[in-house]
């Protein structure tokens, strides 16, 4: 069965599940849909998801959606290779990590919410906005990689996990918006990590609108 994901090339919750695609060597078709245009707002799209957002999985029958359901959706039936760690406590730590992303810093970051505030305080709000909520979160980032799994390589232990497709999405957003994160080592280190692997380099929005203008030319 076919596997299809309706996404955003920009959306980092979308590119959470294109990293965990690629992680996991899931073939997959993508659809975009242009979030810029209102194209999440299309009755097409609301009757894939009646939240009006982006990524939509469907997989197994399934319409799937919210990032990190499908992210614990695809590691419960492709268990191969883990997202999680085996020990229950260092999952319960791998989750908060991505949660601290995917909950605090991501949801007032997103398209709404910056428009919103720049309505209700012009335009030069909205980037000052979203930049101290950026930094402010990958701070608190930075502290919670302080664990005995971190080893300097990605955020727990020696492969890459869901915290890692959850946090990678939010470094670009935070160097798209200018905010410096180098001088928090681990989470410098955790990219440089990442950034060496495929599974991520397909899965950033650059070539997720590269295959976009590629595919429409062809």
């Amino acid at each position: 069965m076919s596997v299809v994901l309706y996404d955003y090339w920009r959306s980092s919750a979308s590119c959470r599940v294109r990293i965990a695609l690629a992680l996991k060597g899931i073939a997959y078709q993508r659809v975009p849909v242009d979030l810029l245009s209102g194209a999440q707002r299309d009755a097409e799209h609301l009757a894939r998801n009646p939240q009006g957002l982006v990524p939509v999985l469907e997989t197994d029958g399934l319409r799937l959606t919210q990032s990190l359901a499908i992210l614990e959706y695809l590691e419960e039936t492709r268990p191969e290779p883990p997202l999680l760690p085996q020990d229950a406590k260092a999952r319960a730590h791998v989750r908060a990590l991505a949660l601290a992303v995917a909950c605090e810093i991501h949801p007032i970051s997103n398209l709404g919410v910056l428009a919103r505030v720049g309505d209700l305080a012009g335009p030069g709000a909205r980037a000052a906005w979203n930049r101290d909520n950026i930094a402010r979160g990958l701070e608190t980032i930075e502290r919670l990689l302080d664990h005995p799994g971190f080893t300097g390589r990605f955020c727990y232990g020696d492969q890459p996990g869901m915290a890692d497709c959850v946090l990678i999405p939010q470094l670009y957003n935070a160097s798209r918006w200018g905010v410096e994160f180098q001088h928090f080592s681990r989470v410098d280190a955790v990219l440089a990590a990442c950034s060496a692997l495929e599974a991520f380099q397909v899965a950033m929005p650059e070539k997720a609108r590269q295959q976009e203008v590629c595919t429409s030319a062809i």
